[in-house]
């Protein structure tokens, strides 16, 4: 069994809002009062955890606040487990030390209906406590063991996790080679070229006025509350479209070819060159990557990862005479046996002939 994530928009009424923020400050409450204790014992040389913060909260701190009692008492449970990891990660060294919660930032919550499973499916839903809701698009039916709900701009999403069956499908082609770019995204060795839609260079205009609109605001105002709203919704759009294009890409990929093969790429070198990195963080070469693991495995595909030292981009596919090209130089040209060939598609050959 594999799991697919899945997140979607909710269409709520201003009651249900209410109460979506209801339940997001509540965990903040909570997360914010165990990270200072937490680090109050830890200064007084005591040897702090989740679980005897949790026991603490639920007998002394909970029954002081009669508003606790009229929501979820799982928001909390999960607030406790959601910080005990976040110290186990800065303790291996893998995330900073835990922040504190501001409102209106990162605002979520984590239900679930234990012992049973939640049921979903079409375009209303029923949540433990939060009760019916509806969402923009319509769901498969599943079952998921527990829900997140976070705000995103001025919205609120539903993501969950579902168990599923891979099955794997009719292949058109056995090897693909996919070279990633700047001026086009993807270009595969069958000649298909997806472009680079290149989402926030787009947008980068209207980014700057709606930031300066910002700024120009007085805080704490209503029209600067409206102002980060527009921001952040411009911001959640760029995000959208790149998403987007990435899973179109990787499903077309995974679903339609044996064999995917690819370049090790170092994408955190990469981002080294101030001159490029603007163009490759908004291209997610490490997400398609990413993306791409998965959907192989859920659609019995095979990845193939090829040594980021090959001279893919420096052979020649035809007759595999090896050349510098530099970056500005679009086309490859062979003087050993005159092939001329767009530069990328050259690659993406030579990155399935590797294989194959």
């Amino acid at each position: 069994m594999a799991h697919k994530a899945f997140k979607t928009k909710l269409k709520l009424n201003n009651s249900q809002c209410t109460l979506m923020a209801q339940h997001a400050g509540f965990g903040r409450w909570v997360w914010n009062w165990a990270l200072r204790l937490w680090g109050e014992a830890y200064r007084e040389g005591l040897k702090p955890n989740a679980a005897k913060l949790k026991k603490l909260f639920t007998s002394h701190i909970k029954p002081q606040y009669q508003w606790m009692s009229e929501l979820s008492s799982r928001v909390y449970q999960y607030t406790f487990e959601h910080l005990s990891d976040a110290f186990n990660r800065f303790f291996k060294g893998l995330a900073k030390y835990p922040n504190f919660k501001k409102k209106g930032l990162h605002d979520s919550f984590t239900l679930d209906a234990t012992p049973r499973p939640i049921k979903l499916g079409g375009l209303r839903h029923k949540l433990p406590v939060i009760g019916w809701v509806q969402t923009h698009e319509a769901l498969p039916d599943c079952q998921t063991k527990k829900v997140t709900i976070s705000r995103e701009a001025d919205g609120w999403y539903l993501s969950f996790a579902s168990e599923f069956e891979p099955e794997e499908t009719s292949k058109t082609r056995e090897i693909v080679g996919v070279d990633l770019g700047i001026n086009s995204l993807a270009t595969l060795s069958s000649g298909l070229v997806f472009p680079n839609l290149k989402p926030y260079r787009n947008a980068l205009k209207r980014l700057v006025i709606l930031q300066r609109s910002v700024s120009r605001k007085v805080k704490g105002s209503n029209n600067r509350h409206k102002a980060i709203n527009s921001l952040a919704r411009q911001h959640q759009k760029i995000a959208n479209i790149r998403k987007d294009a990435l899973h179109k890409l990787t499903t077309y990929l995974a679903k339609n070819h044996g064999s995917v093969v690819i370049e090790d790429l170092h994408v955190a070198g990469m981002m080294k060159n101030h001159q490029l990195a603007g163009a490759i963080a908004d291209a997610a070469f490490g997400e398609f990557r990413r993306q791409l693991e998965y959907k192989c495995q859920w659609y019995g595909s095979k990845l193939v990862v090829v040594d980021r030292f090959f001279p893919s981009s420096q052979l020649c596919s035809r007759c595999n005479h090896q050349q510098k090209m530099p970056l500005k130089v679009r086309t490859y040209d062979c003087p050993k046996c005159g092939l001329s060939i767009d530069r990328d598609l050259n690659a993406s050959i030579n990155l399935e002939n590797a294989v194959g």
